[in-house]
């Protein structure tokens, strides 16, 4: 199960990630078309993370191998952005912080949790599915900077958006948390 199809298209999201960073390397491309071909790609990738989980589930393709590399595609993708928009000045470095800090504490929480087989009590919940579609928006947005339809301000929208994700990440994290506190509590005694 090392490469279905599904599984392919997760390697893409991280194979994405230089091409994103390194779009703004290349010499020669106004920033407008800088933004375009960066918001176009991530735009992209960012589908393939809802499109190989249908495939996986309708090809019969899901595998753990699959289910492991799926977060980690997509918070290496999430990351990798939001360090070009710190970069770019489009995100405050605390933002970056508090959404980069909640995925490595998650993580390494949910890990954890399956290593003591309380994999489960830390489950995604609605919460950090809303948190991801409401980043998996912003920050399209504040790669684009600019005018959309001549009528849509990226970059404030982004702004909102980015600051909304960062709410939502910090109540996720709160909710895992508590999830998990039991089991914290049970072991550290």
């Amino acid at each position: 199960m090392f490469f279905t199809i599904p599984t392919l298209m997760t390697w893409t999201r991280i194979v994405a990630i230089p091409l994103i960073v390194g779009v703004y390397y290349w010499p020669g491309l106004s920033m407008a078309t800088q933004n375009l071909i960066a918001t176009s790609m991530f735009v992209v990738f960012a589908i393939t993370d809802w499109l190989d989980g249908y495939l996986a589930r309708k090809l019969n393709q899901a595998s753990a191998f699959g289910a492991f590399l799926d977060p980690v595609a997509d918070k290496f993708l999430v990351c990798a952005a939001l360090l070009v928009l710190v970069h770019m000045h489009r995100v405050h470095v605390l933002i970056a912080l508090v959404i980069i800090g909640r995925e490595i504490a998650i993580s390494s929480l949910r890990e954890w949790m399956a290593q003591i087989g309380a994999g489960k009590s830390v489950a995604v919940h609605m919460v950090g599915k809303l948190k991801t579609t409401v980043q998996m928006v912003a920050i399209p947005f504040l790669l684009y900077d600019g005018m959309l339809f001549g009528a849509i301000d990226t970059r404030d929208w982004g702004a909102v958006l980015i600051l909304i994700a960062a709410v939502l990440t910090i109540w996720s994290m709160v909710y895992y948390m508590q999830k998990a506190l039991p089991e914290i509590r049970a072991r550290v005694k």
